[in-house]
């Protein structure tokens, strides 16, 4: 296999990090393949890739999530600079309903990050012209895209601000806590098979 990876001790997400082959040319490395990404995921199609640049630093996105039947899980991977990414698991009847992971990804650590189903999903750009790409197992359905306010103080999310500002988007200045979503909205997501033979590089999950 051509990548490594590892779980975190909230089920489901998924941390990738392919091997790297250098030489006096440069750096090689194989970033994505299906039947890998498979044989640890399960029969999941990713059917829609997506790239964001973020100019300024402390740009803050998310917490965001579609609903069922347009539920969304996603391989996120950042090709330049580098970000605060944070899950939030809202799947009603999951044992960690309400907490979150939260990792470094950058260009450097070519960490990619899969998330599933059932997670509110946001990120803080760390450096000026932040480039993320994700892959996502769902098309994009603006009537099922919904999301949760980034500083719910139920969340608990520290999104090591250190006193300085945010940029958001208008949406995102709006978004409700999520004690304030309707249950139905969340939708019966059961939880994900964990993967006990998974690899640990110790990422941070809380």
């Amino acid at each position: 296999m051509p990548v490594e990876f590892d779980e975190f001790d909230i089920d489901g997400p998924v941390l990738f990090v392919p091997n790297r082959h250098r030489d006096k040319r440069g750096v090689f490395a194989e970033t994505f393949r299906n039947d890998d990404f498979r044989d640890v995921i399960g029969e999941i199609d990713l059917v829609q890739e997506n790239q964001i640049i973020s100019t300024p630093i402390n740009t803050l996105c998310g917490l965001h999530f579609q609903t069922s039947p347009y539920a969304q899980g996603r391989l996120v991977r950042v090709t330049q600079g580098a970000i605060l990414y944070v899950a939030v698991d809202i799947r009603p009847r999951s044992e960690t309903f309400g907490r979150h992971l939260k990792i470094e990804l950058s260009a450097e650590n070519w960490y990619q990050l899969w998330i599933p189903e059932g997670f509110a999903q946001g990120f803080k750009t760390l450096r000026p012209e932040t480039h993320v790409t994700t892959k996502a197992s769902n098309y994009y359905s603006p009537e099922h895209d919904f999301g949760i306010a980034w500083n719910d103080p139920d969340l608990g999310i520290d999104w090591e601000l250190f006193g300085q500002q945010v940029v958001l988007s208008d949406r995102d200045r709006h978004l409700p806590r999520l004690a304030d979503l309707a249950p139905d909205m969340l939708g019966a997501m059961p939880p994900i098979r964990g993967f006990a033979d998974a690899q640990r590089f110790g990422a941070s999950a809380r």
